[in-house]
């Protein structure tokens, strides 16, 4: 065999040797879910099974990561640089807010069902056991031997639902007479103990440092407390009115197409909608729409009645004008 004859058929070998290594050589692909403070185990559940449906479908392993904090401090993490593919959040401003910076795309809330929110939750209380305070709706948390902890506000989306909650109970209760909801809103911040960052550090100041008569979180979460930390020890208290708290989600576009993960990343969220997922949701005590699921969990989840934030404050949007900037309603009201 000549020279050049040898040489060429080296280099075939060398290409070839190098197009089947690749495949083997190529790093597993991640995809990266930014959501809010609570949802640590509710996604280290979700994820594994993700991860097994894709392999199993795609014959590819790839694998889910978690970033977790208050959800507004988890947007403003991403319009920052973090290179997240999907948000799962608990209030929709913070994926507005990413959509409005050219990340997330314009119509998110069109491209899943039910508004791009899976699941959804109301605001509960927790209360310490046989429920000493006698607490059983909004009222009881403006008496005066009364504390309160939920997140703050500013800073938590879950701490906005909580607020935006009471004051659409007063709202109800005083016929909208605006003095007496301001006065009603004033007693109850007055009554807060502590206004953590995120929805974990307010599970932490009542539960582990003993502050406080209630806690006010979503519904899932003091569902998920009471069964982690002793049924005998504590009580679920579910108003007779409250808040419909939707749960949203979107495609971070511009880092999944960075990321080359768009494919994962609008999988990832449709499986949320899977019947199987669901019902791994509603055992997190979220509240699904898939209609067998909610009939199986019906016994689960107390009869209330749920208002929509547009019902009350107009849009969201206005919501956040009126109540959170700086300046606004809820640093009025907690001024002494």
């Amino acid at each position: 065999m000549t020279l050049p004859a040898l040489f060429r058929r080296s280099v075939l070998a060398i290409a070839l040797g190098a197009s089947i290594a690749t495949p083997a050589m190529a790093q597993e692909r991640e995809l990266l879910n930014s959501s809010y403070d609570i949802a640590r185990e509710l996604f280290s559940a979700i994820n594994p099974e993700f991860e097994a449906w894709w392999q199993e479908e795609h014959g590819e392993e790839i694998s889910v990561n978690q970033s977790h904090g208050g959800s507004s401090a988890q947007a403003r993490a991403i319009l920052q640089g973090l290179r997240a593919d999907v948000v799962t959040f608990n209030q929709v401003t913070d994926v507005q807010v990413l959509a409005d910076a050219g990340l997330v795309a314009e119509d998110w809330q069109q491209a899943f069902e039910n508004n791009a929110s899976p699941y959804y939750s109301t605001t509960a209380f927790l209360v310490r056991k046989d429920n000493p305070k006698g607490i059983e709706s909004w009222d009881d948390l403006v008496k005066e031997d009364v504390s309160v902890v939920f997140p703050n506000p500013k800073t938590s989306g879950n701490g906005r639902y909580t607020y935006l909650a009471a004051w659409g109970f007063a709202d109800q209760a005083f016929d909208g007479d605006e003095e007496q909801i301001q006065d009603f809103m004033r007693t109850f911040l007055a009554n807060v103990s502590v206004f953590d960052t995120g929805g974990r550090g307010a599970t932490t100041s009542f539960i582990e440092r003993g502050i406080g008569d209630v806690l006010i979180s979503f519904e899932s979460e003091v569902n998920n407390i009471r069964s982690e930390y002793g049924s005998d020890d504590y009580e679920v208290v579910v108003p007779p009115v409250s808040i419909l708290a939707e749960f949203p989600v979107a495609v971070v576009e511009q880092n999944a197409e960075r990321n080359g993960t768009s494919d994962l990343a609008r999988s990832y969220l449709e499986f949320l909608y899977r019947e199987d997922t669901q019902r791994l949701l509603a055992g997190f005590n979220y509240r699904v729409h898939d209609e067998t699921v909610v009939e199986e969990f019906a016994d689960q989840f107390p009869e209330t009645e749920l208002f929509n934030v547009e019902d009350v404050f107009g849009s969201w949007d206005e919501a956040m004008e009126t109540h959170f900037e700086g300046g606004a309603l809820l640093d009025q009201l907690q001024r002494r």
